[in-house]
């Protein structure tokens, strides 16, 4: 798990009664369920403000035995249920030919035209409109793959444009056949590399002009107004949204809306995202949305499958608490209004994906994703995407941000919908506290940090005194002052927060004193670190700020694939005192060879090294060299690396420190 010495989120959960809820409404006061969340109004919310939701699993969970309730935990409807909350929007995938040759369904909903014909019709009933979203694949197409649906394979050009076409009218003359309320649909799903296999956006376009056309005509065959929209996501990447909307007007893309996902784990601040968003509706005269976010009320894993995000690392500026993902949607919602008549609606992504059962009965949870595709992945799968889905294929990975909890009960966040424009008041209180994590090096001075950080339920931070454990910090003080670094580690103090149930943790890492200089890459400096490539090799390194491919703080040292992969870190001293040492670094990535060597070493009395594995993003490798004899003062320390191309890496966290 990565090491932070900042700052990070806890997750804690609030359970409270006995609240008072008063609400505010044009001229009248709706029937408020018995929540406790706080939702500020947001003005000017029009009544037309799609707030959606894409259930697109719903079918394969209650297949798979999931029995859907209401807040008082009977069983009930989900479509009345979303319906109850506010939700006037439904947003439904639909996957070419989501099985294997034997009928096998892939997983994730196994998302064909029949079930959203069945989710359409189920929505429509209720009052919902439907926003039919086009992967033009056979399971999911994103930035990292559009693969052709197998059908198309071997089709040139043209003949996909026709089979684009065709699938789309069809699709949409069953579900318009069906009397579902189609109010949107989607041509291709986050395509910023490409649709169905194709990635030159000269033909790109032809393919999306080909599904609008199919759209237009159904619109006019059946007198409905349905909009055409383009989805793309990473709005954090620089200069990439101003492409992707040029592209569309030079190649004249028939389309009315531009949508984005927004996970605020990975695209980057709420400001930029509206920013771009208003810069496209103002300049091409464009509807714009978020067809996709979501956040986690939980860390905890709940039905035996690993999920997306599970550490208090992988927060984004909301605690993990119900409290904390309302106001994430709330402030999406916000946002995205914010830009008037050319906002037009926000969809929460698979807000009923809940687990088919808990971790003690995974078995019998394998069984329910392979038989009914209620995983995000069932192992059939493998024959189309055998790369990703072939290796990871099982249960779901987002039931911890989902709108609902294991047991099937709505959440009170799911009620943002509801409450988006009114606002719900409840009274004032702390929803989580901010962990905190101090660092302290062997003969320094040792000071309790006097405050803690809280996050009210209003979503206000608060610095708030704290009263910590006498005990444990005299112990920490000892440890320190005596310099023992066979003491070094992490250790925990308490402490008493007024206003909150729970004890309060302070993470204090003791550390042996580093003689590293610059050691985890976060001063600009470079000086004290050589990089040397053997001849004829390119130049494949630098200093790297990237927080998720740090071990800790923001920088570190990268690598990257430019041909052979080949290069000498190194660190000198010269006045080292004389005696035991020990050194270790915190490496991450990928060789692309079995022979590929990344050796950590100390040259000092005697040479010694040891080669390191790699395994992957963020599975830090953590070598340790021990018994470095050092006489005279002098030592070198670094990394001698030599990969094929293919490979890729981070190295950060350089720790030499006396033993004896």
């Amino acid at each position: 798990m990565k090491s932070k010495a900042s700052c990070v989120l806890l997750a804690i959960l609030i359970v409270a009664s006995g609240l008072l809820a008063t609400s505010c409404s044009f001229n009248k006061t709706p029937v408020l369920p018995p929540i406790d969340i706080y939702v500020s109004p947001i003005d000017g919310l029009n009544d037309s403000f799609a707030r959606g939701v894409d259930i697109s699993s719903v079918i394969a969970l209650e297949n798979s035995g999931v029995v859907f309730k209401d807040k008082d935990g009977k069983a009930q409807d989900i479509f009345v249920t979303l319906k109850e909350a506010g939700v006037n929007y439904v947003r439904v995938r639909i996957w070419n030919d989501p099985y294997d040759s034997e009928g096998n369904g892939y997983g994730g909903g196994t998302s064909d035209i029949e079930k959203a014909v069945e989710i359409g019709k189920r929505a429509t009933e209720q009052g919902m409109k439907v926003f039919v979203d086009f992967h033009y694949s056979d399971f999911w197409a994103d930035p990292g793959k559009q693969m052709e649906p197998k059908a198309w394979q071997g089709m040139s050009l043209s003949e996909k444009e026709a089979s684009l076409y065709e699938f789309t009218r069809s699709s949409l003359k069953q579900l318009l056949d069906n009397d579902v309320d189609v109010g949107m649909v989607q041509i291709g799903n986050e395509i910023n590399n490409g649709i169905a296999g194709v990635t030159v956006w000269s033909k790109m376009a032809l393919l999306l002009n080909a599904g609008s056309r199919a759209v237009r005509e159904a619109a006019q065959l059946y007198d409905r107004e349905i909009l055409v929209v383009i989805q793309f996501t990473n709005p954090e990447t620089k200069n990439a949204y101003a492409a992707y909307s040029s592209n569309l007007l030079r190649y004249e893309v028939d389309y009315d809306v531009f949508a984005s996902s927004y996970y605020p784990y990975w695209h980057g601040s709420l400001e930029n995202l509206t920013e771009l968003l208003g810069q496209i509706a103002e300049k091409y005269d464009k509807k714009v949305m978020v067809a996709e976010t979501a956040y986690v009320y939980s860390l905890d894993e709940m039905d035996g499958h690993d999920n997306t995000i599970s550490k208090e690392s992988d927060l984004a500026g909301y605690p993990a608490t119900v409290q904390g993902q309302a106001n994430m949607l709330s402030d999406v919602i916000a946002a995205v209004s914010s830009l008037g008549d050319a906002g037009i609606g926000v969809f929460y992504w698979e807000p009923a994906w809940i687990g088919v059962g808990p971790p003690s009965a995974t078995e019998t949870n394998k069984v329910l994703w392979e038989k009914y595709g209620s995983g995000w992945a069932s192992s059939y799968a493998g024959e189309y995407d055998p790369v990703d889905a072939g290796v990871w294929y099982g249960g779901c990975a987002v039931e911890n941000q989902a709108l609902f909890d294991a047991e099937g009960v709505p959440l009170d966040s799911l009620y943002v919908f509801k409450y988006a424009q009114p606002g719900h008041m409840s009274v004032r209180k702390i929803d989580a506290v901010l962990g905190l994590s101090v660092a302290v090096t062997m003969g320094e001075t040792f000071v309790m940090p006097e405050t803690i950080s809280a996050i009210y339920n209003d979503g206000v931070l608060e610095l708030l005194p704290v009263t910590w454990n006498t005990e444990e910090q005299t112990r920490i003080t000892e440890i320190v002052t005596v310099g023992d670094n066979a003491a070094a580690g992490t250790y925990q103090v308490t402490g008493d927060l007024e206003g909150w149930p729970e004890k309060v943790t302070c993470k204090v890492a003791i550390q042996p004193k580093n003689f590293v200089v610059n050691f985890s890459f976060e001063e600009e400096d470079m000086g004290a670190w050589a990089v040397t490539y053997p001849e004829g090799v390119s130049e494949c390194t630098d200093r790297q700020f990237k927080t998720d491919d740090a071990y800790s703080g923001d920088y570190s040292f990268h690598y990257w694939v430019v041909g052979d992969v080949a290069f000498t870190l190194t660190q000198t001293f010269t006045d080292l005192p004389d005696g035991t040492y020990a050194l270790s670094a915190s490496f991450q990535g990928l060789k692309s060879k079995d022979d590929d060597r990344i050796v950590l070493f100390a040259d000092g009395v005697v040479r010694s090294s040891i080669e390191v594995s790699l395994t992957g993003w963020q599975d830090w490798q953590m070598p340790i060299l021990e018994n470095i004899e050092v006489t005279g003062g002098n030592l070198t320390i670094g990394v001698d690396l030599k990969c094929a191309p293919g490979s890729w890496g981070t190295i950060d966290d350089f720790f030499l420190y006396k033993t004896g």
